[in-house]
């Protein structure tokens, strides 16, 4: 659903992400196109247009999540809340790996996460293989 966003809150959440997508945190720059806006609690599940819930996401990050709020832990197979960019601290969560090109979840939130959103699929592990070889991966937010 397209959802109109004030040229004001546009920016709030540029600014907020650092036009780097909230989950994998790949930059715009490095996706070629422009980041998505991402309700973190769907509207379908009652998530409201407002900055506390929403974020940018890659096309990649926000096509994968979909509405998908929850994933199970692989480690604990426990039932968690996915990852929310303005309530959770990205650093707490996640890390990169010593080459820098696959992600590492800290917590319960952080592997499921990962594995929900598919964000060390072959491809884009490949891919930010090659950023980290020309020094563009991983973000230094």
């Amino acid at each position: 659903m397209s959802t109109y966003l004030s040229t004001d809150l546009r920016n709030r959440l540029l600014e907020a992400d650092n036009r780097h997508c909230a989950y994998c945190h790949t930059s715009q720059a490095n996706t070629g196109q422009p980041m998505t806006v991402d309700h973190i609690v769907p509207q379908a599940q009652g998530g409201e247009t407002v900055f506390e819930n929403l974020c940018f996401a890659c096309r990649r990050c926000n096509e994968f999540k979909a509405s998908t709020i929850t994933a199970q832990d692989p480690l604990t197979a426990e039932t968690v809340l996915l990852f929310h960019p303005r309530r959770n601290v990205w650093q707490e969560h996640f890390s990169w790996d010593p080459s820098g090109a696959e992600l590492i979840g800290l917590t319960a939130i952080g592997r499921a996460t990962i594995v929900a959103l598919n964000m060390n699929n072959p491809l884009i592990v490949a891919v930010r293989r090659r950023w980290v070889s020309v020094g563009w991966h991983p973000p230094q937010i």
